[in-house]
């Protein structure tokens, strides 16, 4: 396999290619070190990768990149790179996120064209079901997302499924539900309460802290990843989740078991765009990729944990 990961840099895509490589796999990375969050953060994420004899790293967004040299020779594309964030999307921000989440995501496909690709991956989110949806989420349901990030995503997933239908790029999006681990990014939920509760300050809650997700360990979103790319159907979609669907409330009690602090909570209004409930069925994935979860939650956050308490000083 020679691979090239778009988003390379960043929290999955880092995992990704550290298992990429396990298993010897020759990999490029492209990333534009955006300043969504700092720099550092992504430095450190490849900083033992970039001495690797199968590895290279190219700065660049998908907009300017030379993608015929970058293509040349690779066998699977995943595309990981895109504008993230739910409560920033909104408003004059909005542009950022088609710009990046589906213009480059149209650019990426056309220039894979023709070419002799065996998979095409695509990063989607749960964010594209939306509230009005039963539980647990099925593939095949309507979609509604609640959010602009959710229209990006739901928009790029339109336009993998297109270009398989009309030029034959074998795409396969996977649906993530709410990824954490070591690397997650400072404005995702788990990374901020760590955070706080290092510093000893309440944790923020919107809303009733009632509303659930279905957690998934970072290594276990890398190994679905790759099996996507390898056993994904064309054209298909896969739920990705990690069976752990909790309440905020109890994320917050399992929270202070792992870190041996107290934990205080400071309430705030619900936020726009939070969907309510998000709960996998991965009926699909662990038929056609062989996938199932294998980290638990409480598992899962004492490595994060572990990671935060090494890195974090």
């Amino acid at each position: 396999m020679k691979a090239l990961i778009t988003g390379g840099a960043g929290f999955i895509g880092s995992h990704l290619t550290e298992r990429l490589l396990a298993d010897g796999a020759e990999v490029v990375a492209l990333d534009c070190f955006t300043n969504y969050y700092p720099r550092a953060l992504k430095d450190a994420n490849v900083a033992a990768l970039l001495a690797h004899p199968r590895y290279r790293l190219v700065e660049s967004s998908i907009a300017d990149a030379d993608l015929a040299t970058l293509l040349d020779g690779v066998t699977h594309v995943f595309h990981l790179a895109a504008q993230a964030g739910v409560r920033k999307s909104w408003g004059r921000d909005f542009q950022v996120y088609t710009t990046l989440n589906v213009d480059a995501t149209q650019r990426l496909l056309e220039a894979c064209v023709g070419r002799p690709i065996h998979r095409f991956f695509y990063a989607s989110s749960s964010s594209v079901y939306g509230d009005d949806v039963t539980l647990p989420m099925r593939e095949e349901v309507p979609l509604h997302p609640v959010s602009p990030y959710g229209v990006t995503k739901l928009a790029a997933e339109q336009l993998c499924y297109l270009y398989f239908v009309n030029h034959g790029v074998p795409t396969v999006s996977v649906r993530y539900f709410t990824v954490y681990g070591p690397r997650q990014r400072p404005d995702m939920g788990f990374h901020r309460f760590m955070t706080a509760i290092r510093a000893g300050q309440p944790l923020t809650l919107y809303g009733d802290g009632l509303q659930t997700r279905d957690f998934t360990y970072v290594a276990d979103a890398a190994a679905a990843t790759h099996a996507a790319c390898v056993r994904g159907v064309p054209g298909q979609v896969y739920n990705v989740g990690g069976g752990s669907r909790v309440s905020v409330r109890e994320v917050f009690e399992m929270l202070g078991r792992v870190t041996g602090r107290p934990v205080a909570i400071d309430e705030q209004p619900t936020q726009k765009g939070d969907m309510r409930d998000t709960y996998a069925d991965t009926t699909r994935a662990r038929a056609d990729l062989g996938f199932a979860p294998s980290v638990t939650l409480e598992e899962g956050l004492r490595a994060m944990w572990a990671w935060m308490e090494t890195t974090h000083r």
